[in-house]
């Protein structure tokens, strides 16, 4: 029987353990969009995870979803990531940059720009900005042919993240955000080749994952996708259609590997990690519901055939998760407020289990 602890091969990395630290805003980067010593140090103290997801990295200035989020679209951000891989590769670990195009889910008071989408179509709810919580704005539709330039991005930072010392990269094509807009049939309301059908609907996803392949090869490109999410107001038709459809894409790409949320019911989601050949990262609880994914979660999805296991906000509380896991000792809680405030506090600060004589 497959455990969590048990050894994986992923492309050329050796993974010690199944356990997947899952990508997290944390909003601590500086100025510039510039990766920190204090980042470096957060990631480097969970370097046990078989593999490390990074927070979601704006591709380009107009992709930035959230102030205070790091980039990796000049040669200053490309520079400042060194410090973060490097720490976690010195303390043993692995680590992919995960490439966020937030879309329309963005202000202008964030990035100086309009925010862009497949159609114009606000998005459900506040977004955050340097000021506080606003209305989402209307985005700007993009012309058709400027949808291109939007998916290079994603292979442009791939680039930028091998060199930085990345060991792949993981676009973000979930959670309601600029490839998960595409995807949508409420947000995207196109009529051109990149909507309507849902061979359309996939176009932007192939395209954009295609740039990071060709950028930076299969093996260190990855995908992550949360069928059927509601986030920021998306809505999707033919769920199970569009994401088969989308599967066959992403295999005929041979990249590897696609990074699920629960975001629908073992109904749909078992088809399609059977329609799936390739290595599967599950996070088997829904994103930001009550429930953490804990031991028996993760196990159950091991023996309903994923091979990796997402762990998300039980990483923020305890850096030593994978030990605590294996020697089943107590999941420390998180803080919610320090979420997002910046500092180190409720970032570096939680510690590794205290043993008592």
């Amino acid at each position: 029987m497959t455990t969590l602890f048990d050894s994986f091969r992923l492309g050329e990395l050796a993974l010690p353990n199944r356990v997947v630290m899952a990508p997290m805003t944390r909003v601590r980067a500086a100025a510039g969009g510039l990766a920190t010593p204090s980042m470096a140090a957060y990631y480097a103290q969970r370097a046990s995870a078989g593999l490390i997801v990074s927070e979601g990295v704006q591709p380009s200035l107009i992709g930035q979803s959230n102030p205070g989020t790091p980039g990796l679209h000049t040669d200053e951000q490309t520079e400042s990531w060194r410090q973060v891989t490097g720490a976690v590769h010195t303390n043993g670990g692995r680590i992919f940059a995960q490439l966020m195009h937030g879309g329309r889910v963005s202000h202008p008071d964030t990035t100086g720009m309009r925010p862009v989408g497949p159609s114009a179509v606000a998005a459900v709810g506040d977004v955050f900005t340097p000021a506080g919580p606003k209305p989402a704005p209307m985005p700007r539709a993009l012309e058709t042919a400027e949808v291109p330039e939007h998916a290079a991005s994603f292979g442009h930072a791939a680039r930028r993240a091998i060199e930085a010392g990345f060991d792949g990269v993981e676009l973000h094509g979930a959670n309601g955000y600029l490839i998960s807009q595409f995807l949508s049939s409420n947000a995207n309301l196109r009529t051109d080749r990149y909507g309507g059908s849902v061979t359309n609907r996939i176009r932007f996803a192939v395209e954009a994952t295609t740039a990071a392949v060709e950028a930076v090869g299969a093996e260190r490109t990855g995908i992550r996708l949360s069928p059927g999410g509601a986030f920021w107001g998306v809505e999707e038709t033919d769920t199970p259609a569009l994401y088969a459809a989308l599967l066959r894409e992403l295999d005929r790409l041979g990249v590897a590997y696609i990074h699920l949320e629960a975001t629908m019911g073992e109904e749909v989601l078992l088809p399609l990690r059977r329609a799936w050949p390739g290595t599967l990262i599950m996070n088997p609880v829904f994103p930001m519901g009550p429930k953490q994914t804990d031991r028996a979660a993760a196990d159950r999805w091991l023996g309903l055939g994923a091979d990796l296991i997402g762990f998300g906000r039980a990483f923020i509380a305890n850096p030593d998760l994978v030990e605590r896991l294996r020697a089943g000792l107590p999941i420390a809680p998180v803080d919610e407020a320090t979420y997002y405030q910046g500092g180190d506090a409720g970032y570096l600060t939680y510690p590794a289990y205290q043993y008592t004589a």
